[in-house]
């Protein structure tokens, strides 16, 4: 096992959008194959096809695409190991459901979802609710352990719907260590002879997850939380099947939680308290429901990313922002938790605002073009973004200065009310005429002639800076208005100032 290369796969059922847990387990997979030099595999599983949704495997591949998580191989990656989609792999799973039941490690179920329905109610009324198919059960039960032969036979050669269930040993301990839970030992008396196996020639996820893991000679499995109680099963079949010694290592990982109270995080919390849980945006193909995505939102795949690795691991020091190269250096499953990670809004949008900040203003004044109407100037657009980038989390709010753009039409009540005074409107026109004599109209100089005018007429700042803000902006609050009116220019600072005292007069 030492000596292998190490290989990984994330393999999400297209059942519908991904997940923000799905795409932690994605990452976290990529991660360790990156880290340790190895392969990271995509591989859909839809065995299931009563649950197949339309468009949820080209979800799952653009989703990673965005978040820069690219596989090695698999479904839409091409690779030696395919088909990389469990439906074209239909064929290869029979060989080893036979190979159980030869050697008395699974056998043919018969029983009609009715009847298997029946021994449950039955069972309740007798005071057993959590009724099971399993070696105590199954001698009751129509199967080739209770059928003659001949019989078993001829079900199959008629046609009989049937299912192949695993023969669960009793009272047998399965142990195995997990990498992230040390080690778990379950008891093969509260396992339950799970089906492996449908007459319409379908694995389920048990078997089909086995026998692929192991053709593609994967050497750890990565997953959720929620798989652990079927591990023991899976350790089972690999023993069964005879491949102990290539049996991956297991790291089940802990869940993401809610913000508030407990339980799995879910899209149902995210409509509630208004953010989202899918990495892009999913139009229901049944409903035509539209569910938001991060993507859509405005945040930045590396932001995203970046918050989802803090979501169950840490790096053991203080540094949060990390990009994937550093991540990838810094990561591994001794340092995932076991516990449930809550997740927080709030510090998503921080880490988003981090990574905005970071960018250059030529970057934001590119990202702030597709924002605006009109033609402007790059060297404009990256200044108004220098200016908006410590007010802002997302791109569009960037924008969110649209006096940069356009003369207010409208302006702040607020300010009107406690500042705008019967003498402002003398005041103001002053200013504009000090502000003629100016030059050049750089910030610096425009704020030292500011300054100068509030002293030759004994004025305090808050007698004069928010009617400025406000006649320039429309605003009670913003950056710089210094800045701002070296940005507009002098002839348009002294043309709203004029305007707006018309306005408000």
């Amino acid at each position: 096992m030492e000596d292998r290369k190490v290989r990984v796969r994330f393999a999400p059922s297209p059942t519908g959008p991904l997940h923000i847990g799905g795409v932690r387990t994605a990452l976290y997979n990529y991660l360790f194959a990156q880290s340790h030099n190895g392969d990271f595999v995509l591989r859909i599983e839809d065995t299931d096809q009563t649950r197949f949704v339309p468009g949820a495997e080209d979800y799952i591949i653009n989703s990673l695409k965005w978040c820069g998580i690219q596989p090695n191989e698999g479904q839409g990656f091409g690779g030696e190991k395919g088909p990389y989609r469990q439906s074209e792999r239909k064929g290869l799973y029979k060989e080893y459901v036979d190979r159980l039941i030869d050697s008395d490690h699974a056998y043919y179920a018969f029983d009609t979802s009715e009847e298997l329905d029946q021994m449950r109610e039955n069972a309740k009324k007798m005071k057993m609710p959590n009724w099971q198919y399993n070696g105590v059960t199954r001698g009751s039960m129509k199967n080739s352990l209770t059928l003659p032969a001949e019989e078993v036979k001829q079900r199959i050669d008629s046609g009989d719907d049937y299912t192949v269930r695993i023969k669960m040993p009793r009272n047998e301990e399965v142990r195995f260590h997990d990498e992230i839970r040390g080690w778990v030992i379950v008891n093969t008396n509260n396992m339950d002879d799970k089906v492996l196996f449908k007459s319409d020639g379908m694995p389920t996820y048990h078997m089909a997850n086995v026998v692929d893991d192991y053709l593609m000679e994967i050497t750890h499995v990565i997953r959720g939380e929620e798989w652990l109680p079927s591990a023991p099963l899976h350790v089972l079949l690999y023993r069964f099947l005879g491949w102990e010694a290539a049996m991956p290592k297991f790291a089940h990982l802990p869940l993401i939680l809610k913000p508030d109270g407990n339980g799995k995080l879910s899209k149902r919390d995210g409509d509630r308290l208004g953010f989202p849980v899918f990495p892009l945006e999913w139009t229901d193909p049944a409903t035509k429901d539209i569910s938001s995505g991060y993507r859509e939102n405005g945040y930045f795949p590396d932001a995203f990313i970046n918050m989802l690795a803090f979501l169950g691991w840490n790096p053991g020091t203080p540094q949060e922002i990390f990009d994937l190269d550093q991540l990838t250096a810094a990561f591994s499953l001794d340092r995932v938790g076991k516990s449930g990670a809550k997740f927080d809004p709030e510090k998503t949008k921080w880490f988003n605002q981090q990574y905005l900040r970071s960018k250059s203003d030529d970057e934001l004044g590119k990202i702030l073009a597709g924002f605006v109407e009109g033609e402007f100037d790059p060297s404009f657009l990256a200044n108004v973004a220098s200016m908006m980038k410590e007010r802002a989390s997302f791109p569009i709010e960037l924008a969110s200065g649209e006096y940069f753009f356009q003369a207010p039409k409208e302006y702040d009540e607020k300010t009107q009310r406690k500042k705008w005074k019967a003498e402002t409107p003398d005041r103001m026109k002053a200013l504009a005429q000090t502000f003629e004599g100016v030059e050049p109209f750089s910030s610096d100089n425009i704020e030292a002639s500011f300054k100068q005018f509030l002293e030759d007429n004994e004025l305090g700042m808050g007698a004069v800076l928010p009617n400025f803000r406000l006649l320039l902006t429309g605003k009670g609050v913003g950056p710089s208005m210094f800045r701002i009116a070296e940005l507009i220019g002098k002839e348009e600072t002294i043309k709203r100032i004029a305007t707006g005292i018309d306005r408000l007069a």
